[in-house]
């Protein structure tokens, strides 16, 4: 009884796909502390941006949690999607739901681990980063230099920034270009591009 109960507590909740080919699906996501989905409402507007983008385009969403903004991507086409999460429990979740929505392993790779630690270990270079990191936690600014360091950023590409207000003011690499911008009371969201 007991494991089944916390069993049902881990996966209470679920983030909804806005749009394309899974339009209006619900996929669960675990209870977790530091687990925070991109709002619905947030959502629309980065991947309003991103319409001219998204189709054929290949993704990295590096603190995926519950691999949210990289299934909405998958939804809309993209070719595929990089998941790397560090809560084990949190991987699981987007395994199962990379199974409920038949992805291949052409389409999706799940990591479970740091991504201020594998960045060297990736190899390739993305169209489109999402990064939605922890709050509180200082995360945005280190990986922004890995990133740029092991030249993750495809030339042209987007990365998605997603940060408390109270600590948005971190330093990106000079080459890239702020495109959008939009605030809440406590949540900033930017969009850059890389220059050529």
């Amino acid at each position: 009884m007991k494991s089944q109960a916390k069993k049902k507590s881990l996966t209470s909740g679920s983030i909804r796909i806005i749009a394309g080919q899974w339009r209006g699906r619900k996929l669960p996501v675990l209870n977790v502390q530091g687990l925070r989905p991109t709002t619905d409402r947030t959502k629309e507007t980065l991947f309003n941006w991103l319409a001219p983008y998204i189709v054929g385009r290949h993704c990295l969403d590096a603190f995926a949690g519950s691999g949210g903004l990289g299934f909405e991507a998958l939804s809309r086409h993209a070719a595929s999607c990089v998941f790397v999460e560090l809560d084990k429990s949190a991987c699981q979740i987007i395994h199962q739901n990379c199974q409920t929505l038949q992805l291949t392993t052409a389409q999706v790779t799940v990591l479970n681990d740091n991504i201020n630690v594998i960045t060297a270990t990736l190899n390739r270079s993305f169209d489109l980063i999402f990064v939605d990191p922890p709050f509180n936690q200082g995360l945005v600014e280190p990986l922004t230099k890995q990133i740029s360091e092991h030249n993750l950023l495809a030339n042209d590409g987007l990365i998605y920034i997603e940060s408390e207000l109270a600590n948005s003011n971190y330093a990106v690499p000079s080459d890239w270009r702020l495109l959008k911008q939009r605030q809440t009371k406590q949540v900033c969201y930017r969009l850059y591009q890389r220059d050529e």
